[in-house]
């Protein structure tokens, strides 16, 4: 390769290629018309809408448009099982779209795996779609990059998802750099700066401090200074930066919580009740070497006492799920995932070795009512799935907010009908862990509020160096 195809692949198409509307049909929600048209002027954008808010719908209306005014396939983007969900949504609605795993495809609105990219060239589709976009962060570097650069010359991109970076702003840069807008290291140099060894330490014991008073009064996040909110490891906002980076986001990105986020009626869009509830069980004995019980400190302690009170913490969740109602269990060890369907008689497992046909076939029949008890990780399944038939979700605590967030969403989401009953069980040793997933799940919310609050205000950045000067050889 030489060193100007090294340079293209790095470089992203620059201008703006947005346009009115051609189609816009009648079964769409006021507000998610409003999305959808205000993403089809911009051209690349990204649409943050939670968990039933119809993102599906408004990813495939905005796929059509595209597809009408050039005449060019889309391809749609999106988790394990979530295709033939997004295909079946299609269909209701009248709207055309077809699934293909090997590449080979008739043109259209065209669905497959983010797995399966390797598989479908660039060049042939005038638009990509990236549902549950929050999931690049989560794959390696290689692939989040194969995704990026399959995009990077793109005219039309559109990113879904409920948790753009639910605790971890600098995460932000992930998506505008997919969008062609700043990368992730003009981001960075942009808006924020780097804390020296003393600025990171300095920092740390806040966060600890406001994870104590967390503790104490779950109330007391919306009381932190809000430059405290705004540190994310080494990385913290520049003082002066914190509205205009705000308003940056906005200028690519919409968020939406309720409809009245964007100033629409929230009528029919009003959550039943969360039954949220902490099991902390005391383990039969203290961990080994010790006489009394402690707080495990530390990835390593934490996962000696997962395992370690691993039976107790599943027999506590089969007594749990002691009803006739369909139930959801969330695990992240693969032996609690065994333990707790071997003992729940009705339960089956969905895991890293099941077959992907025998994964689809498992959410289909949980879905479709055939199975009760479903057993599962939060990142093999958390994203996309809609199971409003189920209102009973039992989980163990994480240090991944989005984890945490997505894997109870899949019940308690718009078109649920009953009040959601969410069980977190934990021992003793794992407080802290609970902890800091509740101070996850307020800065979160922190977030999505300023995002919301600077909307009508964005301010667009263009990017100073985006690799179109010619290289210049020395005459020697």
């Amino acid at each position: 390769m030489s060193y100007s195809d090294f340079i293209e692949r790095k470089s992203q198409l620059g201008g703006q290629h947005g346009f009115d509307p051609v189609w816009m049909p009648d079964f769409l929600f006021p507000f998610q018309r409003h999305l959808v048209e205000w993403a089809l002027r911009r051209g690349r954008a990204a649409i943050f809408a939670d968990c039933g808010l119809g993102k599906t719908l408004m990813q495939l209306v905005w796929a059509e448009n595209i597809h009408r005014k050039t005449g060019r396939p889309v391809l749609i983007l999106t988790p394990l099982a979530v295709s033939q969900q997004t295909i079946r949504e299609a269909a209701q609605f009248g709207i055309e779209a077809t699934s293909s795993q090997d590449g080979n495809h008739s043109g259209g609105i065209v669905v497959t795996n983010y797995e399966r990219l390797q598989n479908f060239a660039a060049t042939d589709f005038a638009a990509v779609v990236c549902d549950e976009s929050s999931i690049l962060k989560s794959y390696g570097g290689q692939t989040r990059k194969r995704i990026t650069r399959f995009m990077a010359k793109m005219q039309y991109r559109l990113l879904c998802t409920a948790t753009a970076a639910p605790n971890d702003y600098v995460e932000l840069g992930t998506s505008a750099e997919a969008l062609g807008e700043l990368s992730h290291s003009e981001m960075l140099k942009r808006f924020f700066r780097q804390l020296d060894d003393k600025g990171q330490k300095k920092e740390q014991r806040q966060q600890d401090q406001a994870e104590a008073m967390i503790e104490a009064d779950p109330q007391y996040y919306q009381k932190l200074a809000f430059r405290v909110a705004q540190t994310i490891g080494q990385w913290r906002l520049k003082n002066h930066a914190v509205t205009h980076f705000w308003r940056w986001v906005a200028s690519w990105a919409m968020a939406c919580r309720m409809p009245s986020d964007l100033g629409f009626d929230d009528d029919g869009f009003i959550l039943p009740p969360l039954n949220e509830q902490d099991h902390i069980i005391t383990p039969n004995s203290p961990p080994p070497g010790q006489l009394f019980m402690t707080t495990a400190i530390g990835m390593g302690a934490e996962r000696a006492e997962r395992r370690r009170t691993l039976d107790e913490r599943c027999e506590y969740v089969a007594e749990l799920v002691k009803h006739d109602r369909p139930a959801v269990v969330w695990c992240h060890l693969n032996p609690e995932a065994d333990k707790v369907e071997e003992l729940i008689p009705d339960a089956c497992q969905i895991a890293g070795r099941t077959s992907d046909d025998r994964k689809i076939e498992l959410y289909n029949e949980f879905a479709n009512g055939g199975l009760r008890v479903l057993v599962i990780k939060p990142k093999i399944g958390a994203w996309g799935l809609n199971w409003q038939h189920c209102n009973h979700v039992v989980t163990f605590p994480t240090h991944s907010y989005e984890q945490y967030y997505q894997s109870v969403r899949r019940c308690w989401r718009f078109g649920q009908t009953r009040a959601v009953q969410l069980d977190v069980v934990a021992t003793e040793g794992e407080v802290r862990v609970l902890g800091n997933m509740r101070r996850k799940a307020s800065q979160a919310d922190a977030m999505f509020n300023v995002l919301v609050k600077e909307m009508s205000n964005a301010t667009r950045v263009e990017r100073v160096n985006d690799y179109t000067n010619k290289v210049e050889l020395p005459s020697w």
